[in-house]
């Protein structure tokens, strides 16, 4: 597994995202040994980058991976958000204000059973409190050694540039790929001019652009995508094609269409890091194998002009909180 540079920390140049074993999608939470089993995995491929939330769950997901790298910390760089949630008496809502982040930051210290997280995001930009302040409470998590890096996740330019005159930012974390191509446009430009790295999640789509998803219909109650807009009437119609198109790539490619999905992502710069997200090893293990793709100019520019996706990547709830 080759390794990059997320602004002087370096990482696995494929993550691993680990929501998906505890939250959001249906089956999630079923089954704790076979995610055990994949994070582990993951980990003798070569893959060091783990990302986690106090939201997921809530909660319990951050168990999850401080099980998982139990007596294995120092193989790890360990990412984890707060801001969605503030703690078991709080419930839930946008909360970055500094009492807030200090009482986040010593939940997920033990859940993670660990004294230090790597990578710490800012999980969405919370309106009713300055960033200069949170990334102020941030930096002296940093020089307590309590975090040794700071990321922001959906955050906008002006957000981005404000947080890093106060402290360097490590890592942006925003959705990115085949079917959601915004941070193109202004984030990553600034990103670069930066020095700032980029986190990609959902590369896969929520699992669209694998071409296994051909209905909702087994989508239960907790399923993120059963309120997805690009997964509903026609818009799941329409996108029904990009999936297809993916998949002709990938024949030729000689890869799956996850392979062909995620080494699109990889070939967008050497500065960004895809962190698909699995609780299946055999998934994990095609996930990775991405990483030796070479994809062929053509296949490239076939992918780069597939036709936008139909509907939000959001639902009208989640985008309000998208900083823009």
């Amino acid at each position: 597994m080759k390794h990059i540079k997320l602004g002087t920390l370096d990482v696995s140049r494929i993550g691993l995202g680990t929501m998906g074993m505890s939250f959001g999608y249906t089956g999630a939470g079923t089954d704790d040994a076979e995610s055990l089993r994949t994070v582990h995995r993951a980990l003798e491929l070569g893959v060091t980058f783990l990302d986690t939330a106090e939201v997921y769950g809530p909660f319990t997901n951050e168990r999850l991976v401080g099980r998982a790298i139990r007596g294995r910390r120092d193989e790890v760089v360990l990412a984890t958000k707060f801001g969605l949630i503030s703690h078991p008496d709080g419930g839930p809502g946008l909360d970055s204000s500094p009492a807030n982040i200090r009482t986040a930051v010593e939940g997920s210290l033990r859940r993670l059973g660990t004294d230090y997280i790597d990578l710490y995001y800012q999980h969405r930009v919370d309106p009713d409190t300055p960033i200069e302040d949170t990334v102020g409470a941030l930096s002296d998590l940093v020089r307590a050694g309590k975090i040794r890096h700071i990321g922001l996740s959906e955050a906008g330019v002006a957000t981005i540039r404000r947080a890093h005159a106060v402290h360097p930012v490590t890592a942006v974390q925003s959705e990115y790929s085949l079917w959601t191509r915004d941070p193109e446009t202004a984030v990553l430009p600034l990103l670069r001019e930066l020095h700032i790295g980029f986190v990609a999640y959902a590369p896969l789509g929520h699992g669209f652009l694998t071409g296994q998803v051909r209905s909702t219909a087994h989508f239960d109650a907790t399923d993120l995508r059963a309120t997805n807009p690009r997964f509903t009437g026609g818009n799941f119609r329409h996108n029904l094609r990009i999936a297809d198109e993916v998949e002709a790539v990938a024949a030729g490619a000689g890869a799956t269409p996850a392979q062909v999905a995620l080494a699109w992502l990889l070939s967008r710069g050497d500065d960004i890091v895809p962190i698909p997200g699995t609780r299946r090893v055999t998934r994990l293990e095609e996930n990775i194998a991405a990483d030796g793709v070479e994809l062929a100019l053509a296949h490239i520019v076939k992918l780069d002009r597939l036709p936008p996706a139909a509907g939000e990547h959001h639902t009208e709830e989640q985008m309000r909180m998208m900083d823009r």
